[in-house]
C-alpha cells in the first residue's frame, strides 16, 4: 500500500478537520528519513506556498528529491509565480464567468477551486482542467474584466487561509481526493497494495459488466489488494496507487491511453499498458507483426483507399466478396463486406477520409469466433462467440442508439480447445507484451487464422468465467500481485 502524507506548516492549521494519521508539520517532515520504497510515496503539500523558499516550496523540493510524488510539484509551484503563463488559452472562461457576473459595474471576481473542484457549477470544467496542468490542493482564481472576462491570476493557498463553508468543501475534495486518510484505522482492513480499476458507468458494451467489477473486487479481498473503482475524473489521484487496471474501451486518441501513460510514468503497474494499447489498437501494426512473427491469418492487404488503382488490384489479388477494415476500430464497427465491385468502390470512398491506409482481408467465413484469454502468456479461458443470427459479425451496431445484437457464446476450459488455435493465440501476444489479451481467431477449412489481438477483452459474468468462476478473477488479480512484489 502507497504510503500518504499530508504536509502542513503547522498541525494548529488542521485544529477544524478530522485526526489523521497521515498528518506532520514542516518541521518533523523536515526531519524525516526518506523511506525505502519512496516511489510508493505520495505527499500532498498544504503548507502555504505562495512564496519562493517557503517551507510550501522547500517541501516539495525535498519531496522530489526523496523521490517521493508531491503535488503541487516544483515545476507547478514555479509556473505559477509565472504571468505570461495565463496566456495559455481555456475554452469558455469569458462565457462562463460572465453568466456570474450580471453586475456591469463588478470587474473582478475571486473564486476558489478545490482539488480540481469548483463550488460555482460553470467553472466546473475550468477547475478540472486546471488541476489537470497545475495539480494543487487549493486555487484561489482570479478574474477581471477586459474587453470580456479573463484568468488574470492564479495562488495556492493553506487550510489555514479557509473559513466557514470553504473548509467544508476542502476537506469534502480531499476525501474524495484521497479517500484513504479519512479512514479509522480500527475500521478499515489493511491491505498490502491499492489497485485502481478504471471503469466508465456509460459505456455501452464495457469490457467487464457490474457483476464481474464486483467480483474483482471480492478477488481483490481474498489477495489483500484493494481494489477501487475509478472514473476519468480520478486522473490526478493515479498516484495513491500501486496499480491501474483499465476495464474501459481504450483508445489512443482517449482518456484512456493518458491514464495508462500516467500511471506508467508514476511507477504503477499498469494492465494494460500503454504499449500494449498502441500495438492492439491498430490493426495495421498487428498485420505487419503476425506477418513478421509468422501468425497464421486471413490473407491481408494494406491499401491507401484514394489510390485509383486500389479496386482493380483488391480484385485481383482478394476477389469477392472481401472485408475492409479501419485501423483502430473495436466490437465490430468499422468492419465493412464488399460484395461486389459497386460495394468496394463505395466504401473505399466511405474510408477515403477515415484513415490513410485501410486493411484488405480475404473473406473467411465461420459460425463462431474463437476468443482465446491470454494473461501472462498463458492461455485463461477460452470462448466460442457465434455470429449474430442472420448477420457475418459477432456483434450487429442498430442504427437509432439502439443497443448492439450479440450472438451467443460457448465457453471451455483452454485444453478442450483445438492445440492449433491455443498455440496460434500465444504466438500472437508474443510481440505485444505479457499483459491480459483476448486472441480472436477463426478456424475452419483445415485452417486457423488469427483476426486481431484486443488490449482490454471482455471478462464478463457469466460468459468468460463460466468453467473457471472465481478462479478466473483470482488469476488476474494473483498476476498483479505478481507485478507489485517484483515492482
Amino acid at each position: 500500500m502507497a504510503q500518504l502524507i499530508l504536509v502542513v506548516d503547522e498541525l494548529s492549521a488542521w485544529a477544524p478537520y478530522f485526526p489523521s494519521d497521515n498528518l506532520v508539520d514542516f518541521q518533523t517532515y523536515l526531519k524525516q528519513a526518506p523511506a525505502k520504497n519512496a516511489s510508493r510515496t505520495r505527499v500532498i503539500n498544504l503548507c502555504k506556498n505562495n512564496k519562493y523558499l517557503s517551507n510550501g516550496y522547500y517541501c516539495s523540493l525535498l519531496a522530489e528529491a526523496r523521490g517521493q510524488h508531491v503535488i503541487p510539484s516544483v515545476a507547478t509551484l514555479n509556473n505559477l509565480r509565472n504571468k505570461g503563463m495565463f496566456a495559455f488559452g481555456f475554452n469558455g472562461v469569458s462565457e462562463a464567468v460572465a453568466t456570474l457576473a450580471s453586475d456591469e459595474q463588478l470587474k473582478q471576481i475571486k473564486l476558489k477551486s478545490y482539488f480540481g473542484r469548483s463550488p460555482v457549477p460553470e467553472l466546473e470544467a475550468l477547475c478540472r482542467e486546471l488541476f489537470e496542468r497545475l495539480p494543487c490542493p487549493v486555487l484561489e482564481l482570479t478574474f477581471k474584466k477586459r474587453t470580456r472576462w479573463e484568468l488574470t491570476g492564479l495562488a495556492t493557498l493553506s487550510p489555514r487561509e479557509l473559513a466557514g463553508e470553504e473548509e467544508d468543501r476542502f476537506a469534502e475534495a480531499l476525501e474524495a481526493y484521497s479517500r484513504i486518510i479519512w479512514r479509522k484505522p480500527k475500521s478499515v482492513k489493511r491491505y498490502r497494495y491499492d489497485l485502481a480499476m478504471l471503469v466508465n458507468p456509460e459505456e455501452a458494451l464495457p469490457p467487464s459488466d457490474a457483476k464481474a467489477l464486483s467480483r474483482f473486487v471480492k478477488a481483490g479481498e481474498r489477495a489483500g489488494v484493494n481494489v477501487e473503482l475509478i472514473t476519468r475524473k480520478d486522473y490526478q489521484r493515479l498516484a495513491e496507487y500501486d496499480g491501474l487496471f483499465i476495464r474501459e474501451t481504450t483508445a489512443i486518441d482517449h482518456h484512456t491511453f493518458r491514464f495508462a501513460q500516467k500511471a506508467e510514468h508514476e511507477g504503477l503497474v499498469v494492465m494494460d499498458s500503454p504499449t500494449s494499447i498502441l500495438r492492439c489498437a491498430n490493426k495495421v501494426f498487428l498485420a505487419e507483426s503476425f506477418a513478421k512473427h509468422g501468425v497464421p491469418t486471413p490473407k491481408t492487404l494494406m491499401v491507401n483507399p484514394k489510390e485509383k488503382t486500389a479496386v482493380a488490384w483488391l480484385e485481383q489479388e482478394l476477389g469477392y466478396p472481401l472485408v475492409l477494415k479501419i485501423p483502430d476500430g473495436a466490437f465490430s464497427r468499422g468492419i465493412y463486406k464488399a460484395a461486389d465491385r459497386a460495394a468496394l468502390v463505395e466504401t473505399l470512398a466511405t474510408l477515403r477520409n477515415a484513415s490513410a491506409l485501410v486493411l484488405a482481408q480475404e473473406y473467411f467465413f465461420t459460425e463462431f469466433d474463437w476468443r482465446i484469454g491470454v494473461l501472462n502468456h498463458e492461455p485463461i479461458f477460452a470462448c466460442k462467440y457465434f455470429m449474430v443470427k442472420g448477420h457475418w459479425q459477432i456483434y450487429r451496431h442498430n442504427d437509432g442508439g439502439k443497443e448492439a445484437d450479440s450472438g451467443s457464446f460457448v465457453t471451455l476450459p483452454t485444453y478442450e480447445a483445438p492445440k492449433a488455435v491455443i498455440s496460434a493465440a500465444l504466438k500472437a501476444v508474443k510481440p505485444i507484451g505479457d499483459g491480459l489479451y483476448g486472441v480472436d481467431i477463426k478456424e475452419g477449412k483445415g485452417r486457423v487464422a488469427v483476426i486481431e489481438v484486443n488490449d482490454n477483452p471482455n471478462i464478463d459474468h457469466g460468459v468468460e468465467d463460466v468453467f473457471l468462476k472465481d478462479k478466473l478473477y483470482d488469476m488476474v488479480i494473483a498476476d498483479f500481485v505478481r507485478r507489485f512484489e517484483a515492482n
